[in-house]
């Protein structure tokens, strides 16, 4: 199994979060984050959207998109709730993170430390600052009841929330701002077959 890989990507990174607690082997193609002019060549047949993570499973079949490879290796696991209502649970927290967390945060983090360019997005910036904060409250609020995000256990819906969150201070983000998301950070770290982003 080949995935292709940004080592610095948070959805990347999430992919392999999960396959690491999974025990499951894998091959990466390192791809750069900020130059791609050779997307499609590497991915045109793999991946319409051109972006990574982009997973090559052993029978030649693949799939992209970070939230759509978490389910399909986190489905029927630990990190997938059996009851109806708890999973879609997890995918309103999944949903929550493209929609509103990652193009936000992952934005931000990506214009001050990848781009090259963090200059040309001064008109955007407070916009997207205001958008990430929204998005930590929100989890805030949720945190405040609760140790996860769905079914009262560590589940896909962490996996995904947790990529760019512990990093959102390399965006500027002011994480001291919100305790119950701090403490969270802290229990996802501790869960047992945890990896770093830089692993």
């Amino acid at each position: 199994m080949l995935l292709y890989n940004s080592q610095v990507s948070g959805n990347c990174y999430k992919v392999r979060l999960l396959l690491a607690h999974l025990g499951i082997e894998y091959e990466r193609r390192e791809v750069d984050v900020a130059d791609r002019s050779n997307r499609p060549e590497l991915l045109g047949g793999l991946n319409p959207a051109l972006r990574v993570p982009t997973i090559v499973l052993d029978d030649g079949r693949s799939l992209g998109e970070s939230g759509a490879i978490l389910w399909f290796f986190g489905d029927g696991t630990r990190f997938v709730p059996a009851d109806q209502y708890e999973r879609a649970q997890v995918l309103q927290w999944m949903f929550f993170e493209q929609y509103d967390h990652e193009p936000a945060i992952a934005v931000v983090r990506f214009w001050l430390h990848y781009s090259g360019v963090p200059a040309g997005f001064e008109d955007r910036f407070e916009e997207k600052m205001a958008g990430g904060y929204r998005a930590l409250g929100a989890m805030e609020r949720h945190l405040e009841g609760h140790e996860w995000f769905a079914g009262g256990a560590y589940s896909l819906a962490d996996i995904a929330l947790y990529a760019y969150t512990h990093v959102a201070g390399e965006g500027g983000f002011e994480l001291d701002r919100f305790p119950a998301v701090r403490g969270w950070l802290a229990r996802v770290a501790a869960v047992p077959g945890h990896v770093a982003i830089d692993a």
